[in-house]
């Protein structure tokens, strides 16, 4: 029985989707009576209008710009060596004076040599928060960073934890003193 239906129901189909295209002709429908539209397009009579060009005026010639009097320069006499009297001066001789590469090794303060910028906490972003964290580390003899502590911060606890990741990612060159590293 279903397989019936189904036949029944293809072969309409194929009647409507043949009526259709032969322009409703199977349905009773007359071609002769189906409005049709006209898209052409109707030409209709202009007239050009035809415009006349004058070419610029030209700008009259400006007139010459006066010449300019020519300065009398003085003949500027070759310079001449001055002498210094300078007296003999002895050196003593220094034996603590290292010869090295030429880079500074003396003592100073920590340099930074790698500095990693916070990773925004995702709930401060989405809020539009901001803030600021001070920190307190100590800088190890290797140059990395430990112990580093929350001294003050704005708004309380939601940068810190990101700023303490930060800072432990440092690198420091370590400061000199008497030539050791400190």
């Amino acid at each position: 029985m279903p397989l019936l239906m189904a036949t029944v129901f293809i072969v309409g189909m194929f009647w409507v989707m043949h009526a259709l295209i032969n322009h409703g002709k199977g349905l009773g429908a007359k071609a002769d009576t189906l409005p049709t539209i006209d898209f052409v397009r109707l030409n209709r009579a202009f007239e050009l209008e035809t415009k006349v060009r004058t070419p610029p005026k030209m700008p009259e010639k400006p007139e010459p710009a006066p010449s300019t009097p020519t300065q009398q320069v003085q003949a500027i006499s070759a310079p001449t060596p001055t002498t210094l009297n300078i007296s003999n001066m002895s050196l003593e001789n220094t034996t603590s004076v290292k010869a090295g590469f030429g880079l500074s090794t003396g003592d100073g303060e920590y340099l930074p040599i790698v500095k990693v910028a916070p990773m925004y906490p995702p709930g401060a972003q989405a809020r539009g928060q901001e803030g600021w964290v001070l920190l307190e580390f100590t800088v190890t003899v290797s140059g990395t960073v430990t112990d580093a502590v929350v001294i003050e911060a704005q708004p309380p606890n939601v940068f810190n934890e990101a700023a303490k990741r930060a800072v432990l990612k440092f690198k420091y060159k370590p400061r000199v003193e008497n030539g050791k590293p400190v």
